[in-house]
């Protein structure tokens, strides 16, 4: 599905990692963390083992506890939904904006009001158990879907005020802006993740950005076992975790970085061969770019097909010609342990549901040629 564009600038910076005493916490975690507070404008950048790792501190510092009200949406990958179980929070879902598969600003708004303003209102947006609607709304959760920041215009003057923390999931945005501004860089904190088909890799790894300087170290202590500043290394101020970034990942990260201004405009590249050659095949439509998205940060290549064409069957007839393709996204709500947990049900949030039978990730990566983007379009209008 994806391959990591890795040159001999990756290779030796983290085979120089190798020559040192430093395998974990050194001197490239310091300057990554520099590269992303250089390259988001952000005061404070905590390089971390893992996206998921990220997004549950950023829940930690947002003060979100047992019970605790979150919205955010069911169009994503499961991690954005998992931090807040972590914490035995509940995520309140609303529905997405059908072109962007971004949350729903009047939805989120419409959420807000309800919620607030007492018992009786709350329950339209609560899930069927699991959820008291007594309890506080602490949060929204936004997810920047496939490089696409969310609409944070409209959903940012409510959450405010409110007194909502904003956690911004951009995961899969890293390098993209929302009128003008870096993606990462909207809400309270950010979170990025590097994943091998990201726009940078790690391998495994992810990164907060906040200007928060009090949740900042507050999240350092947490990634480092809870320990606090002036800890030593058997005292432990907080419960906290083994969340640290080795060395070895962020030497490959901090090259990654350099290279940010290569690595983006080739998957443009790789995306506009694909529009060009998608919009020329019938029930295929290629993805949306809104307005306010000043520049698309392309994570994934995902297609959606017209009505009455099986998904599933395409995936099929694709890895029958050596093309292999997946779902982008399964709703989070119709995940089997969240329909144990929280009693959803098909049908309650029926525009990711609809987004979800027709989405199609295709082979998408910033080393693809346009030959191979030509065969991949081929066979799927053969297929087709």
């Amino acid at each position: 599905m994806s391959s990591p564009d890795i040159t001999d600038r990756e290779r030796e910076a983290v085979a120089d990692v190798m020559k040192t005493a430093y395998l974990s916490m050194g001197q490239y975690n310091e300057a990554f963390e520099e590269a992303f507070r250089a390259f988001t404008g952000s005061r404070h950048a905590i390089a971390v083992n893992s996206g998921t790792a990220g997004l549950h501190m950023c829940v930690r510092a947002a003060g979100i506890q047992d019970g605790d009200l979150v919205i955010t949406t069911p169009f994503s990958f499961v991690a954005s939904a998992n931090v807040l179980l972590f914490e035995r929070a509940v995520p309140v879902f609303v529905d997405v904006d059908p072109q962007t598969g971004n949350i729903d600003p009047p939805l989120v708004r419409a959420a807000i009001l309800d919620i607030v303003s007492g018992v009786q209102g709350a329950h339209a947006w609560l899930p069927r158990r699991g959820a008291d609607p007594a309890r506080p709304l602490k949060a929204v959760l936004p997810v920047d879907v496939f490089g696409q920041p969310a609409d944070f215009a409209s959903i940012l003057p409510l959450a405010r005020e409110h007194n909502l923390k904003v956690i911004e999931d951009s995961c899969e945005a890293l390098g993209a802006t929302y009128q003008g501004r870096p993606a990462g860089t909207w809400g309270d904190y950010g979170v990025f993740a590097f994943y091998p088909n990201k726009q940078i890799t790690t391998a495994e790894g992810g990164l907060i950005v906040t200007d928060d300087d009090e949740a900042a170290d507050y999240m350092r202590a947490l990634r480092n076992q809870g320990r606090a500043p002036g800890d030593t290394w058997l005292q432990h101020t907080h419960l906290g975790y083994n969340y640290r970034l080795d060395e070895l990942s962020a030497a490959l990260g901090a090259v990654q970085m350099s290279r940010m201004e290569e690595l983006l405009p080739k998957r443009q590249q790789v995306a506009d061969w694909y529009n060009e050659r998608i919009a020329e095949i019938p029930g295929v439509e290629a993805p949306v770019i809104v307005p306010n998205t000043t520049r698309t940060s392309w994570f994934v290549y995902v297609v959606r097909f017209q009505p009455g064409i099986d998904r599933d069957a395409v995936i099929k007839a694709l890895e029958k010609h050596g093309i292999p393709a997946r779902p982008y996204f399964s709703p989070i709500h119709l995940q089997p342990y969240m329909v144990e947990r929280f009693g959803f049900q098909p049908g309650d949030f029926p525009v990711t549901e609809d987004l979800g039978r027709r989405s199609l990730a295709l082979p998408f990566s910033g080393i693809m040629t346009e030959a191979q983007v030509e065969t991949v379009c081929q066979v799927l209008r053969k297929v087709l």
